[in-house]
């Protein structure tokens, strides 16, 4: 077994550990560098971690059921074409790498990139109606002609996850559901045909791995990997409470963008969207024009022109302060993420968005995987 191999074993095994929740899992994994580290380090883990507790370090001692299970794991990931997905990999998507809940690993069946330039994640309601189908239609369809190179991203569920998906597809966006069970079998049924289209042209993607059903606090957990991998999250419809508002508490948590559509007054699956744009947890939109305006991204035409033709950097670009600001944040910190960056600068994702773009075509910096701008100069 190659090194790569080992490590993925490892980490699978990690997570099935007895006593293995989220937060202990990604400590013990950044703390030692990887999944096999902590396998080594099973017998001494408090020389190394004296900070674990005596329960902890004795539950690290036994691997022999976790082993044998990420073993059926690997084996049913080699027939049906599934590729996990550890932290540290260059295909695990680093929006979500940077979260401080991100899951250890990923199982994910598909071909886009999860590290597009462009990625949004469109929630809301499982009772979608005939407004929101067609306020995501239209946006959609808008969307495309504005920015032709976006990633989608929603939970498959019924309602506007569904419509999203279908919509995404339709107007030749890649798409991937993220799921709240494992890769065995689909939930709901009904969207297998839609699901089987999204193999093609995006994926499924999940914490879970197989034998995992569709339990309700899977739903809540994968929520943050909807929020996590997307620089930003669009509210489309939904009641006072409910599973959209979740995903955007957790966006907004992660410092990403979060939208939401208005609704009429009294309307029950507009009610959550206009209470949260009313104490100010999302941006209102009406269009895509509106959301393209306010993440600056109204500058991706021009920029594929720039590629196309051949961006001659400048020796000495004449930065403007706003710039020079963006610039020498860089130069201190290394590369960021937007989202970081944007707190580092205190400016707005729009804003910076739009910062980036002139300093791109400057020659200035340059955006790598995963939303993560790199200084040039």
């Amino acid at each position: 077994m190659i090194g790569n191999e080992q490590e993925i074993l490892y980490a699978i095994a990690l997570t099935r550990l007895s006593w293995s929740n989220m937060a202990t899992t990604l400590f013990l994994f950044q703390q030692l560098g990887g999944a096999k580290a902590v396998y080594d380090h099973r017998n001494d883990i408090r020389d190394v971690l004296p900070e674990c507790s005596s329960r902890l370090a004795e539950a690290l001692r036994d691997w022999q059921e976790p082993l044998a299970r990420a073993e059926r794991e690997l084996a049913f990931m080699e027939k049906h074409s599934i590729q996990a997905l550890c932290l540290g990999d260059d295909r695990y998507p680093q929006r979500l790498a940077n979260c401080p809940d991100a899951p250890v690993v990923l199982y994910y069946m598909g071909t886009a990139d999860l590290n597009q330039r462009r990625v949004i994640d469109i929630v809301g309601t499982r009772h979608c109606t005939s407004y929101g189908a067609d306020l995501i239609r239209r946006f959609m369809a808008d969307l495309r002609e504005l920015c032709p190179e976006v990633l989608v991203v929603s939970g498959l569920a019924y309602g506007v996850d569904i419509c999203a998906h279908r919509n995404a597809l339709q107007n030749g966006y890649e798409t991937v559901g993220i799921l709240a069970h494992g890769l065995d079998y689909l939930y709901p049924p009904r969207h297998r045909d839609t699901a089987k289209e999204m193999l093609a042209h995006g994926g499924l993607l999940t914490e879970y791995m197989s034998e995992t059903k569709a339990d309700k606090v899977n739903f809540v957990r994968r929520n943050r990997i909807v929020a996590g991998i997307s620089d930003a999250t669009i509210l489309v419809e939904s009641a006072a409470k409910g599973g959209g508002l979740i995903t955007t508490s957790i966006a907004l948590d992660y410092n990403r963008a979060v939208f939401a559509f208005p609704g009429a007054v009294g309307t029950t699956y507009s009610e959550g969207c206009n209470n949260l744009i009313r104490d100010n947890g999302a941006q209102l939109i009406t269009s895509a024009s509106d959301f393209v305006a306010a993440m600056g991204w109204q500058t991706d035409a021009q920029l594929r022109q720039a590629l196309r033709q051949g961006i001659e950097r400048q020796c000495f670009p004449e930065l403007t302060a706003e710039e020079q600001t963006v610039v020498q944040t860089l130069s201190k910190t290394g590369d960021l993420q937007l989202n970081q960056l944007s707190v580092k600068v205190n400016m707005g994702i729009g804003q910076l968005t739009a910062l980036l773009f002139q300093l791109e075509m400057k020659g200035v910096v340059r955006p790598l995987a995963g939303g993560t701008y790199h200084l040039l100069l």
